[in-house]
């Protein structure tokens, strides 16, 4: 049975990242930080056999795919199922403010009821069915294939849980880094997990455009 190989690449970090403060589906652009770290990816990529490039099209996914799509020759599609998790009334709030506001809702986030959503947003039960269905959806488009999906960290999260059957509710334990590579299998059976949250080309120097 022909596998499909998907690179999953978190966005490059952006002011609101290091200020934590919820994004959402709130359209916030990459900091200098997260246009470098985007650069880095791409080139990281170049010379891996690509077949497509899928993108949510929240600018911060757009700019990281971009780079990829320069380095690599191929066009980015957008797709607004790979858009970071609605969080409502949560948008644009800190973590900090979020918990001295709003300490009722902070609670049932913090210990991750599948079934609450803050107001206007999403819960996790509806999140992970619109990203498990939307990155088998496009998987299926190119078994046998290799393709990156360019996403956010809440994506990311979805995705390592459906590929090690994590439930929702189980505390995260690995990492969602800005940039960083991670790789899975799909078959019509699901998803497993290949490698994860690989940031070398972060470190390698070699990967440097002021590097002749």
């Amino acid at each position: 049975m022909d596998v499909t190989r998907i690179i999953a690449i978190r966005h490059g970090e952006t002011a609101w990242n290091v200020d934590t403060r919820i994004q959402g589906q709130l359209d916030i652009p990459l900091n200098d930080q997260g246009l470098w770290q985007a650069r880095r990816v791409g080139a990281a990529l170049a010379s891996e056999s690509l077949h497509a490039i899928y993108a949510s099209d929240l600018t911060r996914a757009w700019q990281t795919a971009g780079q990829i799509s320069e380095h690599t020759g191929l066009s980015v599609t957008p797709h607004t199922g790979l858009r970071e998790r609605g969080f409502g009334t949560f948008e644009g709030r800190t973590f900090a403010e979020i918990e001295t506001e709003l300490p009722d809702q902070a609670y049932k986030w913090r210990t991750r009821d599948p079934e609450f959503a803050p107001e206007g947003g999403e819960s996790l039960l509806s999140f992970r069915q619109r990203v498990v269905s939307t990155a088998a959806e496009l998987a299926e488009r190119h078994a046998g294939e290799q393709i990156v999906l360019v996403a956010h960290g809440g994506v990311m999260d979805v995705l390592y849980r459906a590929a090690t059957g994590q439930e929702l509710q189980a505390p995260r334990t690995w990492a969602l880094g800005n940039a960083a590579i991670n790789r899975l299998l799909w078959t019509p059976q699901g998803f497993t997990l290949v490698g994860w949250s690989d940031t070398q080309h972060l470190q390698d120097e070699s990967l440097d455009e002021s590097t002749p």
